[in-house]
């Protein structure tokens, strides 16, 4: 008579409801969840968290942080550049924004940036980074994946794929948008090759931020638990049988830690008990900085609770006409909230190793394209400058790095490819860029996909 073989897992599982079935269960979500428990960095870190700010659609850096008084002088004079993907006469585009120095450090911003002063010694900004493509999904894929391809995994996932997140009940990497998604779509923040786990989790900007949250009322937390400890059993065993299929851990992970946040999540999202005053703050009782000033409070909240990574997408800056127009609403509409949420994280003691990143995907061109015998007031994409702003997590304060030319065309001092802007983020992050790598399609990948160094300059 032939006895079959009792496998160890259906053994225990054969306890039934006993407490050896239940401990299995807690070991079993335990093992699931582990490429998400916190992990030791590769060296000293200066910053814990993330909180990156994305304009989407390429500011302007001679509109916002890097005035330009040449560029004015040749307004409306031809243009000989090639630079950009507008082909015909161009001519210069001076800005339509008056630029001043503020705070201590002198920083320059242009005159749209009312609140934003009164942080300005905390801002460090970075005018030498350059991009590589001029196309917006190609450019929103590489400054996000460090890849132009779209098929890699996201900052957000290799900074929790290094160092695991804080919080078990919450996702590592969070990611928020407006009500379309950026070019590219969740590619911007997936996986990749890297293992399901560490994709971002997007909350939606209307209704419930996560599909689900909350469980049918005829469905106890208790019913909830017995069915995934079912499903768990079923799953386990056919993982046992198919040891080389790494998708159903994962999937088996997501289940626990969709039940997970069902408990947290919504006391995390839920704005009603931050002070009014705070609420203000971050200019969610004006409607044009609302939806922003809503999403930096959560991500603030979001950091405090232990959430690695936080990305929000905000879009209209691809201004080729309309730029005074377009710019001006654009900056009203992050100003107030990008600088609550600086203030905010430092009074709270959290800035100091939280590094806030304002950045798009590319710059603006100096020049325009004539369009039938009419200046078009806007600018083109440039890959060849860009302005950032950082904060916090170990950058210097109130500092300026990097510079471009005297029109605004081209990094000329501290210039340095995306790569090298990851490598540093990386590094404030205790991470090695050289040594944070997954094996996939025969050879260990990186972040930076060839290597990278660090941007020294930035650091404090």
């Amino acid at each position: 008579m032939n006895i079959p073989t009792l496998q160890r897992r259906d053994f225990l599982y054969g306890l039934g409801s006993s407490l050896g079935a239940l401990a299995m269960t807690d070991l079993l979500a335990k093992e699931t969840t582990g490429p998400l428990a916190p992990k030791k960095p590769m060296h000293a870190p200066k910053a814990k968290n993330v909180i990156m700010l994305f304009m989407e659609g390429g500011p302007s850096q001679v509109d916002t942080f890097d005035p330009k008084p040449k560029l004015n002088a040749l307004h409306k004079t031809e243009s000989k550049s090639t630079r950009g993907l507008e082909t015909g006469f161009k001519f210069y585009v001076g800005s339509p924004f008056k630029s001043r120095k503020v705070g201590q450090s002198g920083l320059e911003m242009s005159d749209q940036w009312q609140h934003l002063p009164e942080v300005a010694d905390e801002l460090c900004n970075y005018r030498g980074c350059t991009a590589e493509s001029l196309n917006h999904p190609e450019a929103l894929f590489h400054m996000n994946t460090g890849s132009r391809l779209g098929a890699d995994p996201a900052l957000g996932a290799w900074v929790n794929y290094g160092l695991g997140s804080v919080n078990q009940n919450l996702p590592g990497y969070v990611v928020m948008t407006e009500l379309a998604l950026p070019q590219g779509g969740s590619r911007n923040w997936s996986n990749g090759f890297l293992p399901g786990h560490f994709q971002g989790t997007r909350l939606r900007p209307t209704g419930s931020p996560i599909l689900d949250l909350h469980a049918p009322a005829h469905k106890t937390r208790e019913h909830q638990r017995a069915a995934l400890d079912e499903l768990a059993f079923l799953n386990q065993r056919h993982a046992a049988k198919h040891p080389g299929h790494k998708d159903l851990a994962t999937r088996m992970a997501n289940y626990e830690l969709a039940f997970r946040m069902q408990a947290e999540v919504p006391g995390v999202i839920d704005l009603k008990g931050e002070p009014e005053h705070v609420r203000e703050a971050y200019g969610m009782n004006r409607k044009e900085t609302a939806e922003f000033g809503r999403q930096c409070l959560m991500a603030r909240r979001l950091v405090e609770k232990g959430v690695r990574f936080v990305q929000i997408f905000s879009g209209g800056w691809d201004s080729h006409d309309y730029l005074e127009r377009g710019h001006a609403s654009r900056i009203r509409s992050v100003d107030q909230p990008m600088t609550a949420l600086i203030k905010d994280l430092k009074e709270r003691g959290m800035l100091e190793d939280t590094l806030v990143i304002w950045t798009g995907e590319f710059g603006r061109t100096p020049d325009n394209n004539k369009r039938g015998g009419v200046y078009s007031l806007g600018r083109g994409h440039n890959a060849d400058a860009m302005t950032m702003l950082l904060a916090g997590g170990g950058v210097k304060k109130g500092a300026i790095v990097g510079a471009t030319d005297e029109i605004g065309a081209k990094a000329v001092d501290v210039a340095h490819p995306i790569r090298d802007l990851h490598v540093t983020l990386l590094h404030l992050l205790g991470l090695d860029d050289n040594k944070l790598t997954y094996f996939h399609a025969g050879r260990y990948k990186q972040l930076s996909q060839f290597g990278g160094q660090v941007i020294k300059e930035l650091i404090a």
